[in-house]
Order: C-alpha cells, then structure tokens, then sequence
C-alpha cells in the first residue's frame, strides 16, 4: 500500500507494508553512508536489519524516552555525522518510535543545512501521526518541542509487524492519535473506535488515519491554518506531559486528557466508554498554577491569546482563539 504526500519538491511517499524492513532497496537508495538512529526500547535486530542493507552504515543508540530529545543528545549526533565525514549525499535514518523521529529529523535538518532523512517508524504513534508531516524537534527545560524545525522526510516506511513487540500501553498511547483523526476530520475512522475491535482493525485504522493527516498537511504544510487541528488536545495535553516532566505519563495519555477539555458534553459521552478500551486515564492531579505557566511558554500561544481546537460534533473540528485567561478558567475546573 502506499500513499503520496504531494507538497510540490517537498513531497514524499509513504509505504505501508508488512516485512518492508527487510526490503528497503526495492524502494530507496541506500548506496551511501547511512546513520542509523534508534533507542534502547527498539530491538537490536531492526537496526542490524537496515544495517545489512546499506553499503556503509552506522547504528547510534539512543536511551529511549523523552530526556534524549535534548541539546546534548542532539550535539552528540551531529558530531558522530563529522566524525565519520557525513556529506551532504548521505542520510540519517530514524528507527523507533516519536522520540526518535523528532530527534533523528532534528539533526537531519539541521546538519551542514540539511541532509537526506527517512522514517521506520516502529510504534503506533509513530507509524500514526510522528513521522509523517515533517515536524521535527527537541525539548528544552521540560518544555516539549520547544526547538525544531518543518523539514520532511524523503520516504516513511511502515511495517507494521514491528508493532508486535509492543507492550499494550504503548501500543494504545499511539492510537490516541488516531482517535484524535477520527475526532477531528474522520467520523467512520472514529466509528472503528466505538464499534469494532480495534486491534483487528489496526491496519485500517492506521490507513485511515494517515490519510487524515496526508490531507491536512496537504492543505497546510507549515501550520498557518487548518493544520492547527491536528493540535487537539495538545494545548493543555503537551502542558501536563511536561508538568510531569516528560516522563510520568505518554504522549498518548496526556493528548487523550488534553482533548476532554475541548469537546461537547454529548462527544465526552461517547469518548469515554473509548478510553476505558484503550486502558486510559482520563484525569490525573496537577497543580493548575503550574501547568498554566508551562502552557504559556508553549508556542502555540501568542500574546495573551492561543488558537484552541474544538470538536462539538464527531469528524468535525473547529478553530477558537482564546484568551490565556479562558484555558485557566477551566484548567482550575
């Protein structure tokens, strides 16, 4: 299966494809130097897997979780591309989950001005909604994805057996990301959620869900409009994921807390009969004082304004500018 997202001489394909790891240069060009970036929650096997394939590859592990998107994890990477006389010819390849693709973009993007960068994505968040779109960043003092850049991938590979050796926890944390789809754009990809089983459903699910996100970016490639949608839940989700100092709770869960802010009474109702499938929380404590201010240093604000998502009716989103003061009023509930 394969889409293409058609951003003019940014554009790029996507395969989708069960055992495509093992197959990587019916597709790409692998005939040059080649790093590798992957983490310690990615089976040694997969890096080795893409390793054979390249004519001079290289493997840099990461530690897995959101403490490696930093400067100094960053810094490292830049200086194993010199060390090994990286040009602007070769690539970087991200293997593993939303972690490593941020990271692996990041210094793709900002190595001698950029150079070739392809996604293996190998959890659902990843494969879902992370390495497609071209947003690429790090952390900086807790705040998530302070520091980063648009840059696009030349080709995203999914394989979707690499989903298997993921516990459940993460395999759900990803899927909020394509409830969020269904949410905003999609209704018979948010009925997959509510009707069906949703591991017998996941390739449609993921399918469906791409092809949300292919649209929007389409329409909107550097966020300027209607690609703040995909923003829902983020708002206040990415503030509690930091109050929490990126550790506590996932990406996932805190987007799934996030989203409940902003939906109508009758969306809440069908939304969370869900999260108890999915095994999410949909509350956990904060101090309001203190994911307020983490909320205002995110760069979604502007002023004393930030462009809120709302969802009152299923595969329908809307755009609200709201004053700071708005999102403290319901933060403190």
């Amino acid at each position: 299966m394969k889409l293409h997202v058609d951003l003019k001489e940014n554009g790029y394909d996507i395969y989708m494809e069960k055992g495509i790891l093992y197959r990587l240069n019916d597709h790409i060009q692998l005939n040059r130097k080649v790093m590798i970036i992957t983490d310690t929650g990615v089976p040694n096997s997969y890096a080795q897997t893409v390793k054979e394939q390249c004519k001079e590859g290289y493997v840099h592990v990461v530690e897995a979780g959101e403490s490696s998107k930093s400067m100094e994890v960053f810094q490292q990477l830049c200086e194993d591309l010199l060390e090994h006389n990286f040009s602007r010819k070769d690539c970087v390849i991200a293997l593993g989950g939303g972690v490593v693709g941020d990271l692996s973009g990041f210094v793709a993007a900002s190595y001698m001005r950029g150079i070739d960068f392809i996604q293996i994505p190998t959890t659902t968040l990843s494969q879902i909604d992370s390495s497609i779109g071209g947003k690429v960043a790090i952390n900086l003092d807790d705040v998530k994805n302070i520091v980063g850049a648009f840059y696009q991938p030349k080709v995203v590979f999914i394989d979707t057996d690499t989903l298997l050796t993921l516990p459940k926890r993460h395999f759900y944390n990803g899927l909020v990301e394509a409830l969020k789809a269904g949410l905003i754009y999609d209704e018979k990809l948010f009925a997959l959620f509510e009707e069906e089983d949703i591991p017998a459903h996941l390739e449609e699910i993921i399918y469906r869900a791409l092809c949300v996100k292919k649209a929007v970016v389409e329409a909107d490639e550097k966020e300027l409009g209607l690609r703040k949608i995909l923003n829902f839940g983020h708002t206040i989700g990415h503030a509690i994921e930091s109050y929490y100092h990126l550790s506590q709770y996932l990406h996932g869960e805190c987007v799934a807390m996030g989203m409940l802010y902003f939906m109508s009474e009758d969306v809440q109702k069908r939304v969370l009969p869900i999260y108890k499938r999915m095994h999410l929380q949909s509350d956990v404590p904060y101090d309001s004082d203190e994911v307020f201010e983490i909320l205002c240093k995110d760069k979604k604000a502007s002023g004393d304004h930030v462009t809120v998502v709302k969802v009152n009716t299923i595969g329908k989103a809307e755009l609200k500018e709201w004053k700071l003061s708005d999102v403290r009023h319901i933060l403190k509930g």
